[in-house]
C-alpha cells in the first residue's frame, strides 16, 4: 500500500477532527522520520513535544520491551514495584515533594483544577462550589468539556456547550489583568509560560515573576501547564525557570514517555496534593508500572544527555539562523529553547501553504493559529541537521 491507499481508508473510516500534512509515516529513529513511499524528513513538530529524547529513543525503548514482559497493569487497587521508584526520581529532578501520574495532558489539566478547587474550600476557606480560576485568553490547555469552557477559540467552543462555571478569562502576558480579577473566591490562576498551539507567544520578561508574587500576596494558587514547554524544550527543565519561578502545581506530560506511552503527571507539596483522599480521583491507568517504567527511563535519558543545555545552545543558535532570512513573508521569529515559531504577515497566504512547501523540502513543521509556522525538533537535534534544515526553510520562506 503507498500513501494515498492509506489517505484514503483514513479518510473513509475514520472522523475527520484532523487536518494532517499528507505524509504516512511508518517509521522513526532521532529527528527522522520515513513514510510509506521510503522518503525521509526530518521532524520539526516532536509530536508536539512529546519526542524531545528522539523518535524511538533506545533505552526508553529498553524500558518498554523489558516491562512488558513482566506487568503491564494492576490498576491502582494494588501497588506496583515502579510507581514508587517514579515518585522518588520525579521528586527528586522537580524538588517536589508529591506527584500524581495520570495518562493524557488534558487529564492531568483536570486533575490540577480539581485539587486547586478541593484546597480552596478545605484550606483557603472559599465557601463550597464557588471556586474560581483564572486563565488567560489565547490557551490551550485540552478539549475536554470543562477546559474547552475556558477556550477562546471558537472552533474549539462552538457546537459543544453547555459550558462548566467558575472560570474567568484574562488576556494573556497581563499581569495586572490578573490582579484585577482577584476576588476573595479566586483558587488558582492556571497558565502556560509560553503558549505553544497560541502561536509561540513568549511573554515579556517578568511576567511570570509578577504571576507569582501576585498570587502568592493574594492566597492562590499558582498553576504552570508545563506539558508542552516542560521537560526540557525551552532550554530549562521547566520554562517557568526562566524567571525563577516555582509554581504550586505543575502539570507536565508529552516528553515524561519520551513519545512511547501516554504519561501526564501534576507535581506540588504535600500540604497541596496530600489533600486528596482514597476515592477521590483515580484512573485506571494512571501510575500503571509500564507508563512508570517508561517515564523513569525517559526523564533519565533527559538528565544525562543533558537535553535541556542542548535545547539552550541550539535553540539559540536555530533561532539566529532563522532570523538571518531575508523574506518579505516573515513578520517575526520567536521562541525560547527550541521551541520556535515564525509568524507569517497577513499577505503570505497563511502557514499552511508553507508546511506543505516544507513537507516537499523533507521537513515536517506544523501551523498554528493560520499565520505561525512552528519549530520544535527533537532535542537530540544536532547543528549540521539544522543547518540542512535551515537552507530549505530559508528557499519555502522565499517562495511567492
Amino acid at each position: 500500500m503507498n500513501t494515498q491507499d492509506f489517505i484514503k481508508l483514513e479518510e473513509q473510516y475514520g472522523a475527520h477532527n484532523y487536518h494532517p500534512l499528507d505524509v504516512v509515516i511508518e517509521r522513526a529513529e532521532g529527528v527522522w522520520v520515513y513514510d510509506v513511499d521510503g522518503k525521509q524528513y526530518m521532524d520539526c513538530l516532536s509530536a508536539y513535544s512529546a519526542v524531545n529524547q528522539g523518535h524511538v529513543h533506545p533505552k526508553i525503548l529498553n524500558a518498554l520491551m523489558e516491562q512488558a514482559r513482566k506487568v503491564t497493569l494492576t490498576s491502582r487497587a494494588f501497588r506496583n514495584d515502579q510507581l514508587p521508584l517514579l515518585y522518588k526520581e520525579l521528586s527528586e529532578l522537580t524538588g517536589y515533594e508529591m506527584s500524581l501520574p495520570m495518562n493524557s495532558g488534558a487529564e492531568a489539566v483536570e486533575t490540577a483544577l480539581k485539587l486547586a478547587r478541593k484546597w480552596a474550600y478545605r484550606v483557603k476557606g472559599v465557601p463550597r462550589h464557588q471556586a474560581e480560576m483564572i486563565v488567560c485568553a489565547g490557551n490551550f490547555h485540552g478539549r475536554t468539556i470543562s477546559i474547552i469552557s475556558f477556550s477562546t477559540e471558537p472552533l474549539y467552543r462552538d457546537d459543544f456547550g453547555p459550558f462548566t462555571p467558575g472560570f474567568v478569562v484574562v488576556p494573556y502576558a497581563d499581569a495586572d489583568a490578573i490582579e484585577k480579577a482577584i476576588t476573595p473566591n479566586t483558587a488558582a490562576v492556571m497558565l502556560e509560560p509560553i503558549q505553544g498551539e497560541g502561536g509561540v507567544i513568549v511573554p515579556p520578561e517578568g511576567y511570570l515573576r509578577k504571576v507569582a508574587e501576585i498570587c502568592k500576596r493574594n492566597n492562590v494558587l499558582f498553576i504552570a501547564d508545563e506539558i508542552q514547554t516542560g521537560l526540557g524544550r525551552t532550554g530549562k527543565l521547566f520554562a517557568s525557570q526562566h524567571e525563577g519561578v516555582r509554581p504550586d502545581i505543575v502539570i507536565i506530560g508529552k516528553a515524561l514517555s519520551g513519545g512511547f506511552y501516554p504519561v501526564s503527571a501534576i507535581l506540588a507539596d504535600k500540604p497541596i496534593l496530600g489533600l486528596f483522599t482514597p476515592g477521590e480521583h483515580g484512573s485506571t491507568f494512571g501510575g500503571n508500572p509500564l507508563g512508570a517504567a517508561v517515564a523513569r527511563a525517559a526523564l533519565a535519558v533527559l538528565r544525562e544527555e543533558k537535553l535541556a543545555e542542548r535545547a539552550a545552545e541550539l535553540g539559540t543558535y536555530f533561532v539566529e539562523q532563522l532570523a538571518e532570512i531575508s523574506s518579505p513573508h516573515v513578520k517575526e521569529v520567536r521562541g525560547k529553547g527550541l521551541l520556535i515559531g515564525v509568524e507569517l504577515k497577513p499577505e503570505a497566504g497563511g502557514a499552511r501553504r508553507f508546511c506543505e512547501a516544507l513537507q516537499k523540502q523533507g521537513i515536517l513543521a506544523k501551523e498554528t493559529h493560520d499565520n505561525v509556522i512552528r519549530f520544535a525538533p527533537p532535542l537530540v537535534i544536532k547543528k549540521e541537521e539544522i543547518d540542512w534544515a535551515v537552507a530549505r526553510i530559508r528557499e519555502v520562506l522565499n517562495m511567492p
